[in-house]
């Protein structure tokens, strides 16, 4: 009889035990990437199950166990919290994985990590590329990249345009100087259209910091993992007969149209 109730006692406890654990975590973190240079806006959030009273959020942000950042923070009356930290100063030199714990009462603590880069360890590239214009010979366009390297650069005259294969090892940008003699993007009176700008078959924004007679600078921010990069224009070299080129873009827009954006367009 005792045996019995001994046995009995355990599997309660046991079943209690079990309980607890399959509970959900009371508080929740993430960020909004996962990969993050110098200089950049680290973006945290998550939720608690039971807002108690005024209790704040309390956030640490370690490199191997060494303190980065802390500090705490205010939740909504919906359990929801947020906090931005700049990615930059004296105690961000040291690329690799960082982890952000957030504590919220008392036992209550969840963890997430993501990857940093210095600016030193981004290696910049600055330089020519000779574009292999096909019976048209070829032509330099002027680069810089940061965050990967351009595997090649070919003109497409099917589609008007200089399709880019690069090797993204982390997030980037790429600055371009499109010469106007071999690539642009004109409206009927002649003034600038905008590129449409694909990377692996999305559409995605662009920055034009500089503009001139002779080249046209654009800047394309691409993700960890991109490879292709499409730039589309109303000419470029060899040309097409002004009927094909109307049909040709009529052809690509209803393609764009059908695609999802990943950025929105941006220009200066």
């Amino acid at each position: 009889m005792e045996s019995r109730i001994f046995y009995s006692i355990i599997a309660i406890l046991l079943v209690s035990v079990g309980t607890v654990f399959a509970q959900e975590s009371l508080i929740s973190v993430q960020t909004d990437d996962n990969n993050y240079d110098e200089g950049d806006t680290i973006l945290i959030s998550g939720k608690v199950a039971t807002v108690v009273g005024s209790t704040p959020v309390t956030l640490q942000l370690f490199y191997e166990g060494n303190l980065v950042d802390i500090a705490q923070i205010t939740v909504a009356q919906d359990g929801s919290y947020s906090h931005t930290v700049i990615a930059e100063g004296p105690l961000w030199k040291k690329q690799g994985s960082y982890t952000v714990r957030v504590s919220y009462g008392e036992g209550n603590i969840a963890e997430s990590q993501f990857d940093y880069s210095p600016k030193s360890k981004l290696v910049e590239t600055k330089t020519d590329f000779e574009v292999d214009a096909g019976s048209s010979g070829t032509f330099d366009v002027k680069y810089t990249i940061k965050g990967g390297t351009i595997k090649n650069m070919i003109v497409d005259s099917n589609i008007f345009a200089i399709k880019i294969q690069i090797d993204a090892i982390d997030d980037g940008a790429i600055i371009l100087e499109l010469p106007r003699e071999f690539i642009d993007a004109k409206k009927q009176d002649d003034k600038d259209e905008t590129f449409i700008i694909l990377i692996d078959g999305m559409e995605v924004s662009y920055k034009e910091p500089t503009v001139n007679s002779e080249f046209r600078t654009i800047e394309i921010n691409f993700e960890q993992g991109d490879s292709n990069i499409d730039i589309i224009g109303t000419y470029v070299i060899p040309e097409f007969g002004s009927i094909v080129m109307i049909v040709l873009m009529v052809g690509i827009m209803i393609t764009v149209l059908t695609t999802r954006n990943r950025f929105t367009i941006t220009r200066f």
